[in-house]
């Protein structure tokens, strides 16, 4: 057998690479705390521009406050503003979010939609937001959810040439098989929080730095 190599084709490296992170990073899970379907849409809308950490610390307070879809929807639009203030945008955060409640409270019994055609009729839902609750909280793997994590790793890892994350998500899709498009991207972004980070990768002590084309051990 060949050893593999960066310049191997993807079709011979991404299962090794999808093996390597799972033995690396085992825990690789959603990082955002949540206990139903809807509490997971409004920390994933939540965690845009802002870390899983900060969204995790609001969440609690927000959820005792507003516990269903309908007290969001039936809410003081400031009063979850001033809740969601320290996520940032929290204004259109939290239109988004009342929007969105009062279309679940009131069209859908008070149940998040499981399937991708509706959440994206959802008020600040795209489809990472949308691929983040079919796959945590529904284990529906209808896409990939592509954050920032996975927009770095794809490019450096030579997965992806894209610039637009959606192009970006069809790429993975195409390379990846189905039943490992939800895990890939907790896995890509575990490490890329842990190891292949924005500012300083540690290619020294990553997994895959004998399979990346980006690596400062594989000098061109």
């Amino acid at each position: 057998m060949n050893k593999l190599s960066p310049q191997s084709p993807l079709s011979a490296r991404l299962p090794e690479i999808i093996h390597r992170l799972r033995l690396a990073h085992p825990d690789a899970c959603c990082a955002l705390d949540h206990r139903t379907p809807w509490e997971l849409l409004v920390a994933t809308v939540l965690s845009a521009q802002c870390t899983d950490e900060r969204v995790n610390k609001v969440t609690p307070e927000l959820f005792a406050k507003f516990p269903t879809p309908r007290a969001f929807a039936d809410a003081e639009r400031s009063e979850i503003e001033e809740a969601i203030r320290s996520t940032g945008f929290y204004r259109n955060k939290a239109r988004h979010i009342q929007e969105t409640a009062q279309l679940i409270a009131y069209e859908y019994g008070g149940q998040v939609p499981a399937d991708m055609a509706s959440l994206l009729q959802l008020p600040g839902v795209a489809r990472k937001t949308a691929n983040v609750v079919l796959g945590v909280a529904f284990k529906i793997a209808e896409g990939i959810a592509v954050d920032t994590h996975v927009k770095r790793l794809s490019a450096r890892l030579g997965l992806s040439t894209a610039k637009d994350p959606k192009k970006i998500e069809r790429d993975l899709m195409a390379i990846t098989p189905r039943e490992d498009w939800i895990d890939l991207s907790h896995l890509l972004i575990f490490h890329g929080r842990r190891v292949c980070k924005a500012r300083k990768p540690d290619c020294a002590a990553c997994t895959l730095n004998d399979l990346c084309p980006s690596s400062e051990l594989n000098p061109a």
